[in-house]
């Protein structure tokens, strides 16, 4: 009798055990917790790449003769310098007149404009008749968040919506900045203030 009852016990514990193997088997796996950071880095293709590198605000040294709180604007360079003292300035990358559209030469600031509207000039128009005939003032607008009039010119200095194209020769003769930049120099410059512009 107790020969039959180890017997018994043993196949019962051997029958649990294949029962379990087979269980772990068939069962399916749990699902893993998500990874809400193991997400695939996106990557661009050479078509969608910035067609610029971010250029930098930067306090650095310059030397130079022109007053304190003066704007220099060096076409070439692509850059614009807050004159600060004889030897430190404020440098932005700004973009700049296309072929046929560079100038040079001495202005003042006589407007200062938050989100300004725009109206594109007649000379524009000509140009390019698919343009609005004018723009209100916002985030789409090409002006950007502020703009300071040169004189009685059609050049501004203007904030941009397409920051992809500060350092680059790209407009129609006004010096674009990025939104950031140009509202930093509208709070430093006043009407008034002379601008240099030179190639």
């Amino acid at each position: 009798m107790r020969r039959n009852f180890v017997a018994l016990a043993g196949a019962l514990a051997a029958l649990a055990t294949f029962a379990g193997s087979a269980l772990a088997e068939t069962a399916p796996a749990a699902p893993a917790a998500p990874c809400f950071f193991c997400q695939p880095l996106v990557t661009y293709g050479a078509s969608t790449l910035p067609q610029s590198t971010a250029i930098p605000r930067e306090t650095i040294s310059y030397s130079s003769n022109y007053a304190p709180g003066t704007v220099v604007i060096s076409t070439s360079e692509r850059r614009m310098y807050y004159i600060i003292s004889n030897n430190e300035a404020v440098r932005y990358g700004v973009g700049v007149g296309r072929p046929g559209f560079e100038w040079s030469g001495q202005k003042i600031i006589s407007a200062k404009k938050e989100w300004p509207e725009w109206t594109p000039p007649s000379q524009m128009l000509k140009r390019r008749p698919d343009l609005p005939r004018h723009m209100a003032g916002g985030i789409d607008n090409p002006l950007g968040a502020r703009a300071m009039y040169l004189g009685s010119s059609l050049y501004r200095i203007h904030g941009s919506n397409e920051p992809d194209t500060i350092g680059q020769a790209v407009s129609s003769g006004c010096i674009r900045m990025t939104n950031e930049d140009v509202s930093d120099l509208y709070e430093r410059v006043k009407v008034g203030t002379k601008v240099v512009v030179k190639q």
